[in-house]
């Protein structure tokens, strides 16, 4: 039995976003009524399961009921929060991830109270206390009074270094990427509060693919999108059904959506339509809008999103995916000694290739002292950690290898891609010491060539934040896993001479935040050796990735022979 306040049946909410009470969720969110920890249970194996789930991941059993828990836990990791601001919750504040001691593998993100950040240590004993808000009692945590040595950390289900030893191996010998190219790419605008429609960016970035490409309107015939259609805020355009209804392209074949290999995951599905038949050449688009959005909500012309939300982590104001790439990030620096200073290395490497990109939003230089010294966000990234918020589209063609053998340009080609699932998609129940969904589509990819690592030119790695980057270059196989510390140093190796160039045009912190399907457009400029001042001499291969927390993805491209 856990403390809990003693409150009026009915208490004032708070303000803070309040999680729905679901069939399948209502008794974690109630439980500390009576100031009992309660999670679902598989009563055929014993495991604790968190989120709640109709069926046990771990035996497939479907014998699940409730368990009452100590609410005593470990202390996994923790961030603390200075940028963000979410009604009922004042910066700075804690969020952290624990771990249950009845089963480590549950770990619940919430805040931590009663204690003062400068004093938390992972491996901290800790023990929940509940706080009412309107219907919810929400599971904070405070250090326990009792403290001897750390407690063991939880640890991944599959350690960092075996990730491979689960790939799937290849259906056959054949390979679709070898029937598909990337034969045109566009850009729209990018910058800061454009105030310009999003489906306008979106048809500037397409028009200027297509003509790239040296096709027509009238020759695209598949339509490919990320994140689709829907309401989500600064980050789409309204999909491809708003892009066919603005050209009237009648495509043969189409896919918008979310859940696929990260914002650059319509691409790979296009080459799999490509190479089946169903299209030509299909036009793939990523569009964001975020400045101009962010801008209209704060003058009151888009009102803002509100209700009960299905997170499990929005209601202890982990509202970014900053929060839970922080908490990896601290692990990192745990486990391998990895520093500020690594991340900053990385940092200071975009921002010296942005100053050779006229198009990128930031280009003054930076060096290692502006960047430690820039205000803190959610520790231990600062400003100078995150990617910029902008307004711009960018397009890619992939077309039928035979296809692209009539165009005017030389085609990129598509030797390998790496897309499996191999961790728990869940952010706060994934991989501890990287950005989740990096290892095993990395692990993929190299399954589907015969090139490896050395044989790379130039890495084009998704960097929402520098944690993200970091992860790809280990997860890549461009040094070892906990690694990083000793080969970014100084930044030489992922420098545009180095052994690796990495992010060659500013990447997302220094050119702006287009998701992945930027690196990919820098991708096929250094692989065409039309990268001007910041190409790379003889760049033939190149790795682009793609994913921040969503399911990711990573494309082996190379220019012909």
């Amino acid at each position: 039995m856990a403390d809990t306040e003693q409150t009026p049946a009915t208490a004032e909410p708070s303000g803070r976003p309040l999680p729905l009470l679901g069939l399948d969720t209502e008794f974690f969110w109630t439980s500390g009524a009576d100031g009992t920890l309660r999670v679902q249970e598989c009563r055929s194996c014993a495991a604790l399961i968190h989120p709640p789930q109709p069926v046990c991941r771990y035996c497939r059993g479907h014998d699940l009921g409730v368990r009452e828990v100590s609410g005593a836990a470990t202390l996994a990791s923790f961030t603390v929060n200075h940028r963000f601001a979410v009604p009922g919750l004042r910066p700075p504040y804690v969020v952290a991830q624990v771990a249950l001691v009845e089963d480590p593998r549950v770990r619940l993100t919430t805040n931590i109270v009663d204690a003062d950040p400068d004093d938390l240590t992972l491996g901290m004993r800790m023990e929940v206390v509940f706080q009412q808000d309107a219907d919810v009692w929400l599971p904070l945590f405070r250090p326990a009074a009792e403290q001897s040595e750390p407690a063991p950390l939880p640890v991944d289900e599959i350690e960092p270094e075996r990730f491979a030893e689960h790939v799937r191996p290849m259906l056959r010998q054949e390979k679709f990427e070898e029937k598909v190219a990337l034969t045109g790419i566009g850009m729209s605008r990018i910058g800061r509060r454009l105030m310009v429609p999003p489906l306008a960016l979106t048809i500037e970035a397409c028009e200027r693919a297509v003509a790239d490409a040296g096709l027509t309107l009238d020759d695209i015939d598949g339509l490919a999108s990320y994140p689709g259609g829907g309401n989500l805020g600064g980050f789409g355009e309204g999909g491809v059904t708003a892009l066919e209804a603005a050209l009237g392209l009648r495509p043969s074949w189409h896919n918008g959506g979310v859940e696929t290999f990260g914002p650059g995951g319509s691409v790979i599905a296009a080459m799999t339509a490509v190479a089946a038949g169903l299209a030509r050449h299909v036009l793939c688009f990523r569009t964001v809008w975020e400045s101009t959005f962010n801008e209209l909500t704060k003058a009151g012309r888009i009102p803002p999103s509100g209700g009960r939300t299905t997170s499990w982590l929005t209601p202890f104001g982990a509202i970014s995916a900053a929060h839970t790439l922080a908490q990896n990030a601290q692990r990192h620096f745990h486990r391998y000694g990895t520093t500020r200073e690594t991340l900053g290395w990385i940092a200071l490497n975009q921002r010296a290739n942005a100053e050779l990109e006229p198009t990128a939003v930031y280009r003054d230089p930076m060096t290692m002292d502006d960047y430690l010294s820039a205000r803190p966000i959610t520790s231990p990234f600062g400003l100078y950690d995150c990617d910029v918020p902008c307004d711009g589209a960018v397009a890619v063609i992939v077309s039928a290898l035979d296809a692209a053998r009539d165009l005017p340009g030389p085609p990129v080609l598509v030797e390998a891609v790496g897309t499996q699932i191999v961790e728990r998609v869940e952010w706060d129940q994934s991989t501890l010491t990287h950005e989740p969904q990096v290892l095993g589509p990395a692990a993929h990819l190299w399954t589907r060539t015969t090139l490896r690592p050395e044989d790379v030119d130039v890495a084009e790695l998704y960097d929402g934040f520098s944690f993200n980057c970091l992860s790809w270059i280990e997860a890549l196989g461009f040094c070892g896993i906990g690694e990083a510390k000793d080969f970014l140093d100084g930044g030489k190796n992922i420098a545009r001479d180095g052994m690796i160039p990495v992010n060659t045009h500013g990447g997302q912190l220094s050119h702006g935040r287009t998701h992945g399907m930027g690196l990919l457009h820098e991708a096929v400029v250094q692989l065409r050796g039309a990268g001007g001042q910041r190409q790379v001499a003889g760049a033939r291969v190149a790795v682009v990735s793609s994913g921040g927390l969503t399911p990711g993805g990573a494309m082996l491209l190379r220019s012909e022979p």
